[in-house]
C-alpha cells in the first residue's frame, strides 16, 4: 500500500471504501471442526447441509383424527381404531371406514392421507362425524416440507449465534467448520492512563478505551493480545508495535494520533509501516490513523473514550467483519425521525450524536438527546439506543425537524 498520508480530511465513507478496498479475508487460510457448543461467535468456514429431511416423517400439523380421505361422507360415522402420539405412532391395522385419533407432531398412520382437526369432528357414540369437508393432504406437514436433505441451511461466512446454532442442533448436526479467529492486539498510550483498580494519582483517567475495545473484541469471536499501556516514549511504543506486529493480523491503539508533542503514533507508523489515511470529517473522531505495519493492518484509534467507540463502532468493524471473512455483517439501517429535542450542531463534519429513538403517541418515530455529546461524556453510550447522524453541513437541528437515526447493532447493545 502507497504511504498516502495526506493532512486532509476525509469523508466516513471514503474512510470505509479505503480500508475494504484494500484488505482482504485473512482467517481461511486455517480452519478447525467445533461442537456446536463450542463454536458460538465463530465464522463458518464452508456451507452446513443437513443431514436429515424436516420434519424427518409425515406428521400431523393438528390435534384431530387421521382418515383416508376417500373414506369421508358427511353422513358417516367413523370408529376410532386407535391413537398417535408424538412419539408413540399408530402401528396396528385399520380397516376402510375408521379413523385415528392423532395429536400434533405425531407420525400420520400409513395410509391416511388428511386429518380433520378435533373442532371439526362431533363425537357420536364411539365415534366421530366430520362436520366439514375433508381433502387429501390437508393438516399434514409433509416430509422435507421445511429442509430437504443435503440441503444447504448455512452459507459460509456466518458468524454463529442463537439464530442459527439451535438449528443446527435440531438437525442433529454435532460439529461446524470454522475459520481460525482473527488475531488482534490492542494496547492504549498515553502517561495520564491507569488501570481500573489502580488509584489516581493527580492528572491521571483510568483506561476506558482499551477496556472498551477488548469488550467488543471479544464480542466480534476475535483472540486478542492485550499489550497494557504504553507509556509517552518513542523506544517502548516502538516495542510494543513490533511484538503486536509479530503476533497479530490486526493492531488497535488508543490515543497519540492527535498533534500534540507526546503522540508518537504518527511517527512511529512512519518509521514501522504506512499510513493510508488520517484524520476524518466526522464528530467525535476525527483523529483516526489507518495504515499497514510490515505483517499487520493498523488502526490507531482516538484517545477520548467516545470518539475511540464512534470509530470502532463505524470503521474498525466492518474491517474486523471484512478480514474475518463475515458475509452476514450490515450496520443497521438508517430510519427516519422526528427531533424530539434540539440538537446542537456546527457545519463542517458528520455529526454521530448519542440519543434515544421511539414512538410518539401518534405512532411516529421520533429522537431525543442523551444530553451533553462531549468526547468525553461516555454516559451518553449507556443511556442511547441509537446515533443521530446529522449531515456535514448541517446547522442546529430544532425540535420537529427530521434526521437519521441509526440504531445500535448487537456491538453497543450487547
Amino acid at each position: 500500500m502507497e504511504n498516502t498520508f495526506t493532512s486532509g480530511l476525509i469523508s466516513l465513507q471514503e474512510a470505509r471504501d479505503k480500508m475494504l478496498s484494500q484488505t482482504a479475508p485473512l482467517t481461511q487460510d486455517e480452519t478447525e471442526w467445533l461442537p456446536l457448543t463450542e463454536s458460538a461467535g465463530r465464522i463458518t468456514a464452508s456451507p452446513v447441509r443437513s443431514p436429515v429431511f424436516v420434519p424427518p416423517f409425515d406428521n400431523s400439523a393438528m390435534d384431530g383424527y387421521a382418515i383416508r380421505s376417500t373414506d369421508f361422507s358427511s353422513d358417516t360415522v367413523f370408529s376410532v381404531a386407535g391413537k398417535a402420539f408424538a412419539g408413540a405412532p399408530f402401528s396396528g391395522e385399520w380397516p376402510a371406514g375408521s379413523c385415528i385419533r392423532i395429536m400434533t407432531g405425531a407420525p400420520v398412520p400409513t395410509g391416511a392421507d388428511a386429518v380433520v382437526m378435533q373442532e371439526e369432528a362431533e363425537k357420536i357414540g364411539d365415534g366421530v362425524r366430520f362436520t366439514a369437508h375433508v381433502e387429501a393432504g390437508q393438516n399434514i406437514r409433509l416430509i422435507g416440507d421445511d429442509i430437504r436433505q443435503g440441503q444447504n441451511v448455512l452459507a459460509a461466512g456466518i458468524r454463529l449465534g442463537v439464530a442459527h446454532l439451535p438449528l443446527l442442533a435440531s438437525l442433529g448436526v454435532e460439529k461446524v467448520e470454522v475459520n481460525r479467529r482473527l488475531k488482534v492486539a490492542v494496547f492504549s498510550t498515553g502517561d495520564e492512563l491507569q488501570p481500573v483498580g489502580i488509584p489516581l494519582q493527580d492528572g491521571q483517567i483510568y483506561d476506558t478505551n482499551r477496556f472498551a475495545v477488548h469488550l467488543m473484541l471479544h464480542q466480534m469471536g476475535c483472540e486478542v493480545l492485550d499489550l497494557g499501556i504504553i507509556r509517552d516514549d518513542p523506544a517502548a511504543l516502538r516495542r510494543a508495535f513490533q511484538q503486536a506486529d509479530d503476533f497479530a493480523d490486526l493492531v488497535i491503539s488508543s490515543g497519540g494520533v492527535s498533534v500534540g508533542e507526546a503522540d508518537y503514533t504518527k511517527t512511529m507508523l512512519d518509521e514501522l509501516g504506512k499510513i493510508g489515511f488520517w484524520k476524518l470529517a466526522i464528530k467525535p473522531g476525527k483523529p483516526f490513523a489507518f495504515g499497514k505495519l510490515k505483517n499487520a493492518w493498523f488502526c490507531g484509534l482516538p484517545g477520548n473514550p467516545v470518539s475511540a467507540v464512534l470509530t470502532f463502532y463505524q470503521l474498525v468493524q466492518p474491517l474486523i467483519a471484512a478480514l474475518s471473512a463475515q458475509t452476514d455483517w450490515n450496520l443497521p439501517p438508517r430510519l427516519r425521525a422526528k427531533a424530539a429535542t434540539s440538537f446542537k450542531k456546527t457545519p463542517g463534519r458528520l455529526d454521530f450524536q448519542r440519543a434515544v429513538f421511539t414512538h410518539n403517541a401518534q405512532g411516529e418515530l421520533e429522537a431525543r438527546t442523551t444530553g451533553p455529546q462531549g468526547s468525553h461524556v461516555f454516559s451518553s453510550y449507556s443511556l442511547a439506543n441509537c446515533f443521530v447522524v446529522l449531515e456535514r453541513d448541517r446547522d442546529d437541528v430544532a425540535v420537529g425537524e427530521w434526521v437519521d437515526v441509526e440504531p445500535f447493532n448487537a456491538l453497543l447493545k450487547g
